[in-house]
């Protein structure tokens, strides 16, 4: 199955109330889907929320996928893409030797992608820019903040 994930995060402060948001467009033979996902915390930061969106887009899938991910943060981009390896073999620490921020979202970022079969296309996009699934998972992330 093709899916297109578009993932965003939002905080009203930082740290302060945020919300994460996930638009799922999967293409299978009968044709296009969509699955709109939203949640939040009352006590959170932007980045930890980018990170939630992302978890949570990948644990709606049920079976392997092809994916290609849409999010507009270079947190999370350059966190998967870049230094994950490297802060696993250092024992989650950081080139200067200090622990790994938000390592427990990390982590569960870390056993999903090695361990649910995807094959993941990882796509930064430039956020409030008009791209349309960027400006929907926008949506749904500052829907998914608390009140």
């Amino acid at each position: 199955m093709k899916v297109v994930m578009y993932t965003d995060g939002a905080c009203k402060g930082n740290p302060g109330p945020g919300g994460w948001g996930v638009l799922l467009q999967a293409t299978t033979d009968k044709g296009l889907t969509e699955l709109e996902l939203c949640g939040g915390e009352r006590e959170t930061t932007n980045n930890r929320m980018e990170m939630m969106a992302v978890i949570e887009g990948l644990r709606a899938l049920k079976r392997p996928s092809d994916v290609t991910i849409y999010l507009d943060s270079k947190y999370v981009m350059q966190g998967i893409t870049e230094w994950l390896a490297a802060w696993k073999a250092r024992g989650w620490k950081t080139a200067a030797k200090q622990p790994v921020k938000n390592v427990d979202l990390w982590q569960q970022l870390d056993a999903i992608v090695q361990g649910a079969g995807h094959h993941m296309n990882w796509q930064w996009v430039k956020g409030h820019a008009g791209n349309a699934g960027n400006e929907r998972a926008d949506g749904l992330a500052n829907q998914g903040i608390p009140s």
